[in-house]
């Protein structure tokens, strides 16, 4: 089964952040997971997408 690949455009509002800020976190170093499909073209991966959200989830706000 082939995961669905989905430009800047499409991943923003799943993340609920805007284009910009994916730019600018693949300009810093990416948190989020991206693949580069060509020199220019870069996709997100929905199952990567699900998977950096349930990677952010937390209990409590203090950190430990």
């Amino acid at each position: 089964m082939q995961d669905n690949l989905l430009t800047t455009k499409e991943a923003a509002p799943i993340l609920g952040v805007s284009v910009a800020f994916l730019e600018r976190d693949r300009w810093a170093g990416a948190q989020v997971p991206f693949i580069r499909v060509g020199a220019r073209a870069v996709r997100y991966s929905l199952t990567d997408l699900n998977a950096f959200i349930e990677s952010r989830r937390r209990v409590s706000t203090i950190p430990g």
